[in-house]
Formats: C-alpha cells, structure tokens, sequence
C-alpha cells in the first residue's frame, strides 16, 4: 500500500539525494580534468536560471534535474585521457556505492532507507551513463563518448553531461592579454 510516509520518501529521494548523487558524478568527471590540467573547471547542478555558485559549482533553479561539467582545455589530450574524463563520473557513483555498502557492514553507518535510495540512485546514474548511446538530442551518453574516444571520434569532447568550451584566441595558454597581466 502507497501511503504518505512513501511520498516523503519519494521527495527526499529526488530532492536531496539524487542532486548528491549528481555531485558525485560530476565530481568524477572533473577529478580527471583536474589530474590532466583542465582549464576553467566549472560544476554545474541542474538547470535553468543559476540560483546561485560557490567555488567551481554552480547551482541552476531545477538543482534536482540533471547536471553538467565544463571546461576549456586539456593539457594532457588524448584518446586515453579524454575516455578516462569521461568514464570519471561512473567510477566515483561505484565507489561510492562500495563506499557506503562497506561502511554499513562495518557498522559506521546504519542501514536505512536513505543509504539505500543513495545506493539505488548511484547505480541508475552508473547504468545510463554508462550504456553507450546517444541522447534525443544528439550527445552521447557517457559510455558511448567514452568508446568514440577510444576509436579517436571524439571530435566535440562533449557527452550528456560534460561540456568542452573552446578557448579564444586571447585565452591561449603563453599568451600574455590583459587578464593575465
């Protein structure tokens, strides 16, 4: 029987926990960024109109739908680092499924509903990243952008949730302009 103990549920889940889970994936892929010297990292948690940012993260009005990475240039660019980036948000989703499930046998934590839609959560995130396929909107999943990569077709650098900004000509790296004076 569905009752209004469920529905709170259901809210938490999508309103707290899945935007969490978000983070962390995202926190992958820029992990991998960040180790091959991205420039100009930026998270981003949901969509529509930016509420507001801290640091490198910024947060959009709808925070619980979806989520993006950006970034400007590698310095480190090839076929294996750009399918490492790419398959960074899945392998921080399953550690940190392995994470909790192994904290919870240890007894830190105790089992709950919330720990279990944390889990529930981390895995859809990891399958549809992961399964190789392209978007409505054109942009492969993860996985599929993972093995373009590996064939070297990854021309764009962009899948569902990572975004490759090209940099102008003045924001080359050894270029001296007026805002690195």
């Amino acid at each position: 029987m569905f009752v209004i103990a469920d529905i709170i549920k259901f809210l938490i889940s999508f309103f707290v926990i899945l935007p969490i889970v978000t983070l962390i994936h995202l926190s992958g892929h820029v992990f991998f960024v960040t180790l091959f010297r991205g420039l100009e990292k930026k998270i981003i948690i949901g969509c529509g109109p930016m509420v507001f940012s801290f640091w490198n993260i910024e947060v959009r009005k709808y925070y619980f739908w979806n989520g993006a990475c950006e970034f400007k240039s590698l310095r480190h660019d090839n076929r294996v680092t750009n399918t490492l980036i790419y398959l960074g948000g899945s392998l921080f989703n399953l550690l940190s499924i392995f994470l909790v499930h192994s904290l919870i046998s240890q007894g830190v934590l105790d089992e709950s509903v919330f720990w279990s839609q944390f889990t529930y959560f981390s895995f859809y995130i990891l399958f549809f990243s992961l399964f190789p396929m392209y978007f409505s909107d054109g942009s492969p999943s993860d996985g599929k952008a993972a093995v373009l990569a590996l064939k070297n077709q990854d021309e764009k650098k962009i899948s569902d949730d990572i975004k490759f900004r090209k940099m102008e000509e003045h924001d080359k790296p050894g270029e001296q302009n007026s805002s690195t004076l």
